[in-house]
């Protein structure tokens, strides 16, 4: 282990960087701002999405299939009440995947520019 590691900024690449920046902010709640000339969303607790506008983006696709854009990332949010929050990211832009594996335990979604993410049931957090 590196000695003091953690986790900094994340970052996203997508086609519209204030449209991604605008999503992450209803969905989780978070702060809009601007760091290293990039829409970014953060806590309270100083952690941070930035959004990449990039020209040339390729949405990933999910599930994976062979030729085609392949996902870099995949974010696991936990939540007190599923059925509420897939109600809540699907009004703010979410898109359910047509594969579903996860039963009542989580949800699969893509954002506005396809990166898939799940909302999972907090009762599940190892």
């Amino acid at each position: 282990m590196i000695k003091g590691i953690r986790t900094g900024n994340i970052i996203l690449d997508c086609a519209d960087a204030k449209a991604m920046q605008t999503f992450y902010a209803q969905m989780l709640g978070w702060e809009k701002g601007v760091l290293y000339d990039l829409p970014m969303v953060k806590n309270a607790a100083g952690e941070m999405y930035l959004f990449a506008q990039e020209e040339d983006y390729v949405p990933p696709v999910w599930p994976e299939e062979e030729g085609k854009q392949q996902k870099q990332m995949h974010i696991d949010y936990q939540v007190p009440d599923l059925a509420a929050a897939v109600v809540q990211a699907e009004q703010l832009g979410a898109r359910k995947t047509a594969a579903q594996y996860g039963g009542d335990e989580f949800v699969t979604f893509v954002d506005p520019a396809g990166h898939p993410f799940c909302l999972c049931a907090e009762s599940n957090i190892g």
